[in-house]
């Protein structure tokens, strides 16, 4: 999946500057399904805007530098429809902790229970973000279907997490009861 269309759909939401879209996007609303640095989404505007899927207003501000202020165009809405509804391929994950687990059998097995207990925690402090997210169960009534639709990727990321930590903790505990 590509960074422009996730982009397309956060200003199909409403229009932002780059500097929304890192801040308010993609370190808060969308932190658990996509990561992109302030570099990546602003080259990614440059190429939207040169292809016309968005377009850019410079607001004039007195105080402060000039803010530029993007919007998806109608082409970007067709766009954004046609990829909304194609099919996406399962992605390819790389996965350095697993890549790192097939290779350990050298080290020692306290050496890896100390890799998978730092994965851990990550983990579950990424599960802890997920469930921090304020969006209505699926069952509250009145919930929009932006909510609807927000609720189900999240739960899926949720359980995704879920199950990396429980198998993190098994994988501990198999190595604790194991001799080398």
């Amino acid at each position: 999946m590509s960074l422009a269309y996730v982009i397309l759909g956060l200003l199909q939401q409403q229009e932002r500057t780059g500097y929304d879209l890192k801040t308010e996007c993609f370190n808060q609303c969308i932190a658990h399904l996509w990561s992109a640095d302030q570099a990546q989404i602003y080259r990614t505007l440059e190429k939207l805007e040169g292809q016309g899927w968005i377009a850019c207003t410079v607001e004039i501000q007195s105080d402060r530098p000039n803010r530029k202020v993007y919007c998806i165009t109608k082409a970007g809405q067709t766009e954004l429809q046609q990829w909304l509804q194609t099919h996406q391929p399962p992605p390819i994950l790389r996965e350095p902790l697993l890549v790192q687990l097939h290779f350990a059998a050298q080290l020692p097995d306290d050496a890896i229970v100390q890799l998978l207990e730092q994965e851990l925690e990550a983990r579950q402090r990424k599960l802890e973000e997920c469930d921090a997210i304020a969006l209505p169960s699926l069952t509250t009534p009145g919930i929009s279907r932006e909510q609807k639709m927000q609720r189900l990727a999240l739960e899926l990321v949720q359980r995704r997490e879920q199950a990396y930590v429980e198998w993190l903790r098994g994988a501990i505990a198999t190595l604790q009861h194991q001799p080398e």
